[in-house]
């Protein structure tokens, strides 16, 4: 019996049998052509079209990844310089128009690591309820976010480094170009993720080259904007990087880095450390500045981060977990290190081991994710909706090593699994008031999804963030109105003087 077939602009792609709540899976869909051998660090380039009908009962490779958090397992698809492949969950019918909305899934990860075959992500339960859910891989660590000065020369735009985020945009484009075969409509895309990938979104909202690739954006926990201790580099800095990276790989020419193994690039890069840059070209200036001219894509934005972003992100942890405390703050904010310190008290373990957690989650995650949401308050027009996501879930003894599981409260990525409906992914003591979270949630970004506003029938109130309100996700949920914008206010005056 001959498989039932669905056409992309590329070729066919056999369907799939439908699955759970009568959604079908199509996986391992190339968007762009393989960035390897002299693609390695251009930018994406088309798909080469196919003539026998593809196969979409297995996800592509992830890109080439080490281990670096507990949470991701890069080889359960395999790793590969070959990995710009995306999924996509439908519930429509094949040859049928619906023309449902679509949600754009960029996975988390640090840009080092992470993949849209995660199963955490998977869209079956999102889908259901009437939405296409599209996930994807895109290159990573140094394959994606090498900068060098013999790349920018080569470059038509006299830019280098954004390779991995140059990979979103064909991302999109293909979304655009090809999501009504699958019953998506191609002028209701949203564009979604967390982590890095709520850093991508945000990035996105600012790059010109993504101007009508989507008409609504999500972040959960991250975006491209400054801090006391980190601010978006500047190409030339970026470039200084890829000189020593050459060096450290043994390379003398860029024909010779474009030949090196793939493994020795991993190898020479190791952990975290590449992300996008300004470059002159997806980002002409710090995101920032593109907001503060008006210029972003002015679409309605969900966004927030949850309670305890610190826990994963101390200051009290590796090189520095026996260092003084006030020494770490000292270090981040120099002259301003009593006022730091008036905001993130010490003087005692508990309370230096407080303060450092909190800190952390400010300066890693939640004041660029609270810049991201003023910006576009100050000088957007369209909708915002803010949340703080406050469940700790059950986690067993052992999730995160030998740090307790009690002490985790609702940590960075926790909320993942709620939105997507998927308790079951990872092995947490479920209850039911986590289920009952989980539908909430998951109706709220389905909704915002739909029309751009998270609100529906049965569910709680979730009221604008241009009134000054925000939701907390939790059992139960509530809404009042924001906390700590002042500490948010101090960080911002001293990103300004550090960074001077």
């Amino acid at each position: 019996m001959t498989a039932e077939t669905l056409s992309v602009e590329s070729g066919a792609l056999v369907v799939p049998a439908a699955g759970a709540h009568g959604v079908r899976v199509y996986k391992g869909i190339p968007y762009a052509a393989p960035p390897v051998g002299p693609l390695r660090w251009r930018p994406p380039q088309p798909v080469l079209p196919w003539d026998s009908v593809r196969s979409t009962s297995a996800f592509g490779p992830n890109s080439l990844q080490g281990i670096v958090f507990d949470d991701i397992d890069p080889l359960a698809c395999g790793v590969s310089e070959d990995c710009l492949y995306l999924n996509v969950w439908t519930p429509a019918e094949p040859q049928r128009s619906e023309k449902l909305p679509v949600m754009v899934w960029i996975h988390g990860g640090g840009f080092v690591v992470g993949a849209g075959s995660e199963p955490r992500y998977n869209g079956t339960r999102l889908a259901a309820r009437g939405i296409v859910v599209v996930t994807l891989n895109h290159r990573l660590n140094a394959l994606g976010f090498l900068a060098h000065p013999q790349l920018t020369a080569e470059s038509e735009h006299r830019a280098s480094g954004n390779y991995g985020v140059l990979d979103l945009v064909a991302a999109l484009q293909w979304v655009r170009r090809n999501i009504a075969a699958f019953g998506g409509d191609p002028d209701e895309v949203t564009i979604a993720g967390e982590s890095a990938g709520s850093e991508a979104v945000s990035a996105l909202m600012a790059s010109p080259l993504a101007k009508g690739l989507f008409a609504r954006a999500i972040g959960e926990s991250g975006a491209m904007f400054a801090t006391p201790s980190r601010t978006p580099a500047p190409l030339e800095r970026a470039e200084a990087a890829g000189l020593a990276f050459m060096r450290k790989v043994g390379a003398k020419t860029l024909a010779e880095l474009r030949a090196a193994p793939a493994a020795a690039i991993l190898a020479a890069a190791p952990g975290l450390g590449y992300r996008p840059i300004v470059d002159g070209f997806f980002l002409p200036k710090p995101p920032a500045e593109i907001f503060r001219a008006g210029e972003q894509s002015d679409v309605p934005l969900m966004a927030g981060w949850n309670n305890d972003e610190g826990f994963n992100f101390t200051l009290l942890q590796g090189d520095d977990a026996k260092r003084p405390y006030p020494d770490l703050v000292r270090r981040i904010f120099g002259a301003r290190t009593d006022e730091a310190l008036r905001w993130y008290p010490g003087g005692s373990p508990d309370l230096d081991k407080a303060s450092a957690r909190a800190l952390g989650g400010d300066l890693t995650i939640i004041h660029s994710t609270w810049s991201w949401i003023e910006a576009q308050k100050a000088h957007g027009r369209a909708e915002i909706f803010r949340f703080r996501f406050g469940r700790a879930p059950l986690t067993p003894q052992g999730w995160f090593g030998e740090r307790d599981s009690r002490d985790a409260g609702a940590f960075h990525a926790g909320e993942i699994l709620y939105v997507f409906d998927n308790l079951d992914a990872f092995p947490w003591l479920i209850e039911d008031s986590d289920r009952a979270l989980a539908k909430l949630a998951s109706s709220y970004w389905i909704n915002f999804v739909k029309t751009g506003d998270p609100n529906g029938t049965g569910l709680p109130e979730w009221p604008s963030f241009r009134a000054g309100s925000v939701v907390k996700l939790d059992t139960p949920a509530s809404c009042g109105p924001e906390e700590g914008r002042d500490r948010h206010a101090f960080l911002g005056e001293a990103t300004a003087t550090v960074s001077s």
